[in-house]
């Protein structure tokens, strides 16, 4: 076990205070000496395939069903244009993993264009940017193609290019086009493929695989909407966790995420179906999910499978001799994220264009393991794939999946973290402000889940308590090293779970930030590398408070968890001048939503007298003071 050092005159907490009952409003005063170090990868971010976030969400690819996969193909979101008929063809594959493609009959007389319509995740995002085409084609064929993007109700096109094209019933053909668009006011807009009817009577064609991008975040190929990774970039955060969650598990071993079937080619990858009810394109795969994190500077947080599904499904969980095969994959996935190109798998990561191997130092072995019949078999489980990976990587930190102590190997190896999900209610989230307070030091916490739950949208109160959790958080991030507020994004369209931390329409302009959103970003953006004791004439509740330093600079975070307002000063020896950025509003259920945004920060230059800021917190708000 890792013994915990204190700092003198800290004690065994994070952050000691003094308390003086007052009436008089809170009083804080910062001390510019000594602290706790507190952790770098603090605030992060936690992500999977849920509310269509990834696919239809921050996943580039806009056509759904694109390459009619899954076990009951079929045309949703498909339509057939003019005269012709569309059809699932299941005798035409691509690949063994794109087994059926979108089969076009033109009549024998037909006249006039041809062809058929995507409508996308419930709409496309025409950005004005310059859009990338793709998809495969089958058939004899010889002219004119023409590519649209149109205005669903109004007609209007906002983008399209027509060019010459052959095609052969031999073999497929790949076909690429680019062109550039005008911006559309809304999601409601179609793709749409069309030939010349007449000059293709009576012929069949067999499209599939299609892909329609945008200009993606940092420009990479097959890369993420920058909308959506815009504002995650905003909040400057420090780690990724994938692929989930539920996501990770599967419904049963057949439905699990399967990093080898999320790599290389796009038309090598079969999908999977998701656990929250619509099938999984992968195409946001492995790589795709470490350029992310290489992108955007978040540290990955890698999760492996660990034998179990959700609810025990599919004979799970797995134990003893039967879990050697799914060891084995793990150590696969790792050497080919952490190989040497000389490697099997570190070859196969090279020649699919990444020489180098990924800089990942953190997995997490499993997902809530103590729930839904894990927890029995976890402690053989997480041994099992704990030994095989730290004899082969004594360098990674590995995570284990809960943070209950009847679900885990006693003593717990030397090193490992354990992960926490918390879902509640505002009260009981300002109830475990200090949960952390006390706890063995010498096993670190990863925050993997947290948020409100059960409301449409994030709204103040849920927010402040989430604040609240945070600043408990942070009190202790010598011994908490990350959190993470899930989920992470929501189509608004096809929701399975709320709230969200940001959600958004396929309109280009709608993408929606939550008051968590702010509040999460507030507390990221303004973080120190040192803990520092703060001495008070108030007890804590309903303010909240944590202070931290970098260099020359101070935090203070505060939260009102109340109805009325509260006289706040702070003194931090030394400073005179700051900024103060408070979210507030009166009414604790006011929310942001895809109809309205009621709430957003506000910010203040402030100055000091002596080097005490004073102010006035509003009922229902939480605040940041950056001195320097």
């Amino acid at each position: 076990m890792v013994a915990f050092s204190t700092i003198s005159g800290l004690g065994a907490l994070s952050l000691l205070f003094s308390i003086i009952e007052s009436v008089d409003g809170v009083s804080l005063k910062v001390s510019t000496d000594g602290g706790n170090s507190s952790s770098p990868l603090l605030y992060g971010f936690m992500f999977e395939d849920i509310n269509h976030s990834g696919d239809g969400g921050i996943y580039g690819q806009m056509i759904q069903n694109n390459g009619l996969q899954g076990s009951s193909p079929n045309l949703t979101a498909w339509a057939s244009v003019g005269d012709g008929t569309i059809s699932v063809d299941t005798t035409n594959p691509l690949t063994a993993a794109i087994p059926n493609s979108l089969k076009l009959d033109i009549k024998p007389d037909a006249t006039g264009a041809v062809g058929f319509t995507n409508e996308g995740y419930w709409g496309i995002p025409v950005d004005g940017t310059e859009f990338q085409n793709s998809f495969w084609m089958k058939g004899d064929f010889s002219g004119e193609i023409t590519v649209r993007l149109v205005g669903n109700e109004t007609g209007t096109e906002y983008g399209s290019t027509t060019f010459n094209q052959s095609s052969s019933s031999d073999d497929y053909t790949k076909v690429s086009v680019k062109f550039p668009t005008t911006k559309a006011p809304d999601g409601n807009v179609l793709y749409e493929l069309t030939v010349d009817g007449e000059s293709a009577q009576g012929s069949s064609l067999s499209f599939t695989l299609f892909e329609l991008f945008a200009q993606t975040y940092k420009s990479r190929s097959n890369g993420l909407k920058p909308q959506l990774a815009d504002a995650l970039e905003s909040v400057k955060g420090s780690f990724l966790r994938f692929p989930g969650g539920n996501n990770l598990e599967g419904n049963d071993v057949e439905t699990r995420w399967k990093w080898n079937e999320t790599i290389g080619p796009l038309e090598n990858r079969p999908g999977h179906q998701g656990t929250w009810g619509y099938f999984n394109t992968d195409g946001l795969g492995l790589d795709e999910y470490l350029y992310w994190c290489e992108d955007m500077n978040l540290t990955p947080v890698l999760g492996v499978w660990a034998g179990f599904a959700l609810e025990s499904g599919g004979n799970t969980p797995i134990t003893g001799d039967a879990l050697t095969p799914y060891i084995e994959d793990v150590l696969n996935e790792l050497e080919y994220v952490l190989g040497d190109p000389s490697t099997t798998y570190g070859k196969l990561r090279a020649s699919y264009g990444r020489e180098e191997p990924w800089n990942v130092t953190l997995v997490e072995i499993g997902n809530e393991d103590n729930l839904g019949g894990g927890c029995e078999s976890y402690a053989e489980r997480f041994t099992a794939f704990y030994n095989a990976i730290h004899d082969a990587y004594p360098d990674l930190t590995l995570i284990a999946s809960t943070d209950n102590a009847s679900c885990l190997p006693s003593p717990l190896p030397e090193g490992a973290w354990v992960d926490y999900h918390n879902y509640n209610t505002p009260d009981e989230l300002v109830k475990q402000f200090g949960m952390f307070d006390n706890v063995d030091r010498s096993v670190p916490y990863f925050i993997g889940e947290y948020s409100r739950w059960e409301i449409p949208w994030p709204n103040m109160q849920g927010s402040v308590a989430e604040a609240v959790f945070m600043i408990g958080l942070e009190r202790n991030s010598d011994v908490v090293k990350m959190a993470a507020y899930a989920p992470l994004l929501q189509l608004v369209n096809s929701t399975q779970w709320t709230p969200d931390l940001i959600s958004f329409t396929q309109n280009p302009n709608m993408v929606i930030d939550s008051t968590s959103y702010y509040v999460q970003q507030m507390f990221s953006v303004n973080r120190g590398d040192t803990i520092k004791e703060v001495t008070s004439d108030s007890a804590f509740g309903p303010v909240y408070w944590v202070a931290s330093s970098s260099g020359s600079s101070y935090y203070v975070k505060l939260a009102n968890y109340g109805a009325d307002t509260q006289e706040v000063s702070v003194s931090i020896p030394g400073m005179s001048s700051g900024k103060l950025t408070v979210l507030a509003d009166s009414d604790p259920e006011a929310y942001n939503s895809d109809t309205q945004t009621l709430v957003t920060p506000s910010e203040s230059n402030v100055q000091a007298s002596n080097g005490q800021f004073s102010f006035t917190l509003p009922a229902w708000s939480v605040a940041v003071l950056t001195a320097n």
